[in-house]
């Protein structure tokens, strides 16, 4: 037996029931943080082969820590919609300030000064812009992804293209009689041009002004109804003519009814009411619903018109599929980003780094890249956390242990130096 042996297994079990302990002090700190993955110590046996089988050659313990990256933190819920959880496999994509990709767990994401959604560790969430479409994500690369930034969208104006509108025309309303000198009616845009019914309606150019169609409908023979658009903008003293006198209109045509049961049969020209907003876009107006019935109840009724005036992004909410939809403070709704969720073959032996983030290794294998929801990958919830996974109860017991194993290894140490003390004093 070798005394020197029997003190370095003392201290090889110190040494080793102290990692354990500040592995147990790791866990306990971090009980409360967002994402943290409980580490722990494993041990295994260190035999030194003297070659003998009548003597032992004591050797001692060694450790490796090992993460539970993959097994999942209670739920915590919370009244933020940038706190993200996912759930299932997976890690979000993040970035540090100087721009290193990392993975994490730690979803506690709210934006900063200017928009970007930023963790308590300080990275920045990724995802995939969709100004141009929907992204194609890189299987096995984090190309193409950007920081995601709730107030890049900045001010939005959208233009209308369509919409439609239901009216009733009176079939019993008196006819407008082109046919007699000096009678015009608003297809002719001059002064005296003369109508039976006038709506207006609200739409929007390209930069979100709002531009008023006025809308004249003009009785012109039996079950025959001229449909003439202006924009207001034009009108003179608030009424004709539209610029000058005989511009044209925005759009002109006659609409026509069955007489029988008082329902619209076809406009002339044929197809659609289209006109072009000014400083807009084509606008189709659906009025295939207009009536002619006698009543003189007219009460025309606009729907599903669209467009919007420049408005500012109010809040965000996050999709399970990880899509991040801008509210504007109007009510529109439009999706700005796709997060990423990323993944490995071997999450448990990934590197965890400073700030609750995960770093690649020889032996975790590549990075997988895809979308919440897809390819085994977790689906993510919005407001919502994923917090530690540490058992304090656990961790409390480990403690114990660790505390009466290196008290037992010490004693093993104290135990060999006062043998060697006995040998040396033989001498005396």
């Amino acid at each position: 037996m070798s005394l020197y042996g029997v003190l370095r297994t003392g201290v090889s079990g110190m040494n080793a029931q102290g990692t354990k302990l500040s592995t147990v002090a790791d866990n306990i700190a971090n009980q409360n943080t967002v994402g943290y993955k409980r580490a722990s110590t494993e041990f295994s046996t260190l035999v030194v082969n003297s070659g003998q089988r009548s003597s032992y050659t004591p050797g001692g313990v060694m450790t490796q820590i090992r993460y539970a990256i993959t097994q999942e933190g209670q739920t915590h819920f919370t009244n933020s919609a940038t706190d993200l959880r996912i759930q299932g496999s997976g890690f979000f994509v993040v970035q540090d300030p100087g721009g290193t990709p990392y993975l994490t767990r730690a979803g506690s994401f709210v934006p900063n000064d200017t928009g970007e959604l930023v963790n308590a560790g300080g990275f920045k969430l990724m995802g995939y812009n969709l100004a141009n479409g929907t992204p194609t994500p890189v299987a096995n690369s984090l190309a193409g992804l950007e920081v995601v930034n709730i107030y890049s969208q900045g001010m939005v104006a959208t233009p209308s293209t369509g919409g439609s509108l239901y009216a009733n025309l009176n079939s019993n309303a008196d006819i407008v009689d082109t046919a007699v000198a000096g009678v015009d009616t608003p297809g002719d845009n001059t002064v005296d041009s003369q109508f039976t019914n006038k709506t207006s309606l609200s739409v929007y150019d390209n930069l979100g002004n709002e531009v008023i169609l006025d809308i004249y409908y003009t009785k012109t023979d039996a079950n025959e109804w001229e449909v003439a658009i202006y924009d207001r903008a034009d009108a003179t003293n608030g009424g004709f003519p539209y610029g000058a006198p005989g511009d044209a209109a925005l759009y002109e045509g006659t609409m026509a009814f069955d007489g029988t049961n008082g329902q619209f049969t076809g406009m002339t020209p044929a197809g659609p009411v289209t006109l072009t907003i000014p400083n807009g876009q084509a606008f189709t107006l659906d009025i295939s619903t207009t009536t002619q019935l006698g009543s003189d109840d007219f009460s025309p009724e606009p729907e599903g018109v669209n467009g919007n005036p420049p408005s500012a992004v109010d809040r965000v909410e996050i999709s399970e599929d990880g899509i991040v939809y801008a509210i504007f403070e109007n009510g529109d709704r439009r999706a700005a980003y796709q997060l990423a969720v990323a993944d490995v073959p071997s999450p448990d032996n990934l590197t965890p780094l400073t700030g609750n983030v995960f770093g690649l290794s020889n032996n975790s294998g590549e990075v997988i890249v895809g979308f919440a929801g897809q390819g085994g990958l977790g689906t993510i919830g919005s407001g919502e956390l994923e917090m530690s996974n540490v058992d304090l109860g656990a961790e409390l017991t480990n403690m114990i242990e660790a505390q009466r194993g290196y008290q037992a290894n010490s004693k093993t140490f104290q135990t060999g130096a006062e043998l060697l003390e006995v040998l040396v004093n033989l001498k005396r």
